[in-house]
């Protein structure tokens, strides 16, 4: 049977509704711009009967890991996009997804399939092996650019004759596959951009399968887009080039040709490509800013910071970049989604806000759910030029969405927040004492994140606990007369009488001292206990603060901030 055989119907496939594709290259946790995509993609499909479609392109070997694409997956399935088809993955709560009659997914485990269709090409005289060793290519690309022309491959290796090709097949010679590119322009039509034609000449001899026995993205994409029945391309449009080369090889295979669309890119606000390595460019500057020339201690093994900083293209693992970071007092930019979901960020709103980076839904509608995104999603209302990514506009959406949320979903997420990422606060707190927490924290939070980010003091051990050297503490503790120091000296005994250690009973003692010594001005009093039992000036209101605590825990600093103040 031949490999086209098996080339599904277009009309068929059209009357069921379009099918959509997500194909990420498994590099590591989801890029927002990626994540736009998959979600573009799922909208559309759902959105109009369809189905959405996901496999992982892990032919680039050096780019690829198991682990990676299992990021990948964990963090669309957090966004809330599901797909129809595509890898199984297990869900938190035990419920499967994926799977599907096109598999495999991993384009690592279909090559026998692209073999076959790469040997028809071979067979039919629409692709060729060829031997050029790299050097011979590099000297070749470095002689048209002296001539100041754009290179092209020169089909060296269509001079061969068959008997010298299958003498270097047997002799083992390194050789990839080329496609045998036909004359004539090439016109793209493409449903956001137009159409654009590339002239005679413009598409060279493309390689389709590696030296390692791989097939290039190109030839590999085409080949799944037509088993898996994918109707509509939607895409970065860093790809509308490689459209051509695509064309040509459905051309070549007597495969139909999808829809296509190719999406903006998201920016940053300045203009710049809103890359992975803006983390690290965050930790460079951070790092000469000190002057530091070793790591911090507990953040980086020497070996890899010593080679790190020799070599701007080498950057940090996650983990290590993380700890740098906090050492730093670094805030590294939310790229990935995983970020975005480790700094607090709900998935709703973050999907609503990436809808927003390229598309509108017009009527001056900005705050959506999913289903309405599906409902609404179009084509005509994507934009052609780049999308700028407004950071200050996302934390103000998920402010809007967390305030506005009731105070049992508020607990229930900032708890599931902090047993992912601040584990210490869940071990230190009580279920009471957190709930005081999270009531005190709901309505001054931006992000999940704000609650731990914002009462480090709690988890700190008594005898660590340091005071900020700011102007605020020093008025809060040693200006006036009395001081603050002495006033909280002498309400010490007091509040050491307190039995059941409650925000009333508390708050009810440091009143009356209150009224006895200052006035009835219970910020003279209150102020100088903040920064006694928290470090700092800022922290929930004070009777709340001291319950959350605990009594042993607020008389110890108490005592060992008169003790060091004093």
């Amino acid at each position: 049977m031949s490999p086209t055989s098996s080339s599904p119907d277009s009309n068929a496939a059209a009357s069921a509704g379009p099918v959509t594709r997500f194909a990420p290259s498994p590099s590591g946790h989801l890029h927002v711009g990626g994540a736009r995509t998959a979600l573009f993609c799922w909208a559309f499909a759902r959105g109009r009967g369809g189905k959405f479609l996901l496999r992982i392109e892990d032919t680039d070997q050096k780019r690829s890991s198991d682990a990676a694409s299992v990021g990948f997956l964990k963090d669309l399935d957090w966004l809330g996009i599901d797909w129809n088809e595509g890898p199984e993955f297990t869900r938190p709560d035990g419920t499967i997804v994926g799977g599907g009659p096109h598999g495999p997914y991993f384009q690592s485990e279909r090559l026998d399939i692209y073999n076959r269709y790469i040997d028809q090409l071979v067979r039919e005289g629409k692709a060729y092996f060829a031997f050029d060793t790299p050097e011979e290519l590099d000297a070749k690309r470095k002689a048209a650019t002296a001539a100041k022309l754009a290179y092209r491959y020169d089909r060296a290796a269509l001079k061969l004759s068959p008997a010298e090709v299958e003498a270097n097949l047997k002799a083992g010679k390194p050789a990839v596959v080329r496609c045998k590119v036909p004359a004539g322009a090439i016109t793209i039509h493409d449903l956001i951009l137009g159409d654009a034609t590339l002239p005679d000449g413009e598409v060279d001899d493309f390689v389709i399968r590696k030296v390692d026995g791989f097939p290039t993205y190109h030839f590999a994409v085409v080949v799944d887009d037509e088993l898996m029945q994918v109707t509509h391309v939607l895409r970065a449009q860093e790809h509308f080039t490689n459209t051509a080369k695509h064309m040509v090889l459905q051309d070549a295979l007597g495969f139909r040709r999808p829809t296509y669309g190719h999406l903006p890119i998201i920016s940053n606000p300045d203009g710049s490509k809103m890359s992975k390595r803006d983390k690290d460019k965050a930790l460079r500057a951070a790092v000469q800013a000190k002057g530091l020339t070793a790591p911090p201690t507990g953040t980086v093994a020497q070996e890899r910071w010593t080679k790190w900083l020799g070599d701007k293209n080498v950057q940090l693992d996650f983990d290590d970049a993380l700890r740098l970071a906090e050492a730093l007092d670094v805030t590294l930019p939310e790229i990935n989604v995983d970020d975005f979901k480790r700094s607090g960020y709900l998935p709703e709103v973050v999907c609503n806000f990436l809808a927003l980076n390229g598309w509108s839904p017009g009527e001056n509608v900005e705050k959506f759910d999913t289903a309405f995104l599906q409902q609404r999603f179009d084509l005509p209302r994507v934009q052609k030029t780049a999308a700028k990514f407004d950071r200050m506009k996302l934390l103000a959406f998920n402010c809007d969405a967390i305030t506005g949320m009731d105070r049992e979903r508020y607990v229930k997420l900032v708890r599931e927040h902090g047993e992912r990422y601040h584990p210490e606060f869940l071990q230190r707190l009580t279920a009471d004492q957190f709930r005081m927490l999270a009531d005190a924290s709901h309505e001054r939070s931006k992000t999940l994140e704000d609650l731990y980010k914002g009462n480090r003091w709690v988890v700190i051990a008594d005898d660590k606990l340091a005071w900020e050297d700011s102007k605020n503490v020093r008025k809060a503790m040693l200006d006036g007369s009395p001081r603050g120091v002495d006033r909280l000296r002498e309400l010490q005994p007091s509040l050491n009488a307190v039995g059941a250690w409650l925000a009333a009973d508390i708050e009810a003692v440091v009143k009356g001292y209150a009224d006895q010594h200052c006035e009835g001005q219970i910020g003279k009093v209150a102020q100088p206990l903040r920064v006694a039992v928290t470090g700092g000036t800022v922290s929930p209101p004070i009777f709340d603060t001291l319950a959350i605590l605990g009594k042993a825990s607020a008389m110890k600093r108490i005592e060992r901030c008169l003790s060091t103040m004093a």
